[in-house]
């Protein structure tokens, strides 16, 4: 019964949870593809890629709308070799002669989006380009 109790809040409070404010996980190469076209309204836009990080306007007060994403991508490694000299101090103790290596590593990927409005507040041109280091 407690168990059963305890099962049925964590769902409760699980299902009230929320990915928090400016998180796009709609934002990616493939959403912008197939998604964002011409004469798309900027609500339109909103509803499939969220807030932009960015607002600007050109000379003629035509709106631009700026979207950039960053992820880290980080790998860990824990490697034990050990020597001719093995033995085991017991069962859950170390290895005699093992030597410990440890390495990371990490990547970084870029989306910046840029979606161009017309005077009537539809998308006139959009662009994307991704990098990765």
């Amino acid at each position: 019964m407690r168990s059963l109790l305890l099962l049925l809040t964590i769902s409760i409070i699980s299902g009230c949870a929320t990915l928090g404010p400016g998180y796009d996980e709609n934002l990616t190469v493939g959403t912008v593809q197939r998604e964002i076209y011409l004469g798309m309204t900027g609500a339109e836009v909103a509803s499939v890629l969220g807030s932009p990080n960015i607002v600007t306007t050109d000379e003629f007060r035509n709106e631009s709308w700026v979207y950039d994403k960053i992820s880290t991508q980080s790998v860990e490694t824990d490697t034990v070799s050990a020597t001719s000299t093995l033995r085991f101090i017991d069962n859950w103790g170390p290895l005699a002669g093992a030597a410990r290596t440890n390495s990371r590593s990490s990547s970084q990927r870029t989306l910046t989006v840029i979606i161009k409005f017309d005077e009537f507040g539809e998308v006139r041109d959009f662009a994307y380009h991704t990098s990765r280091f």
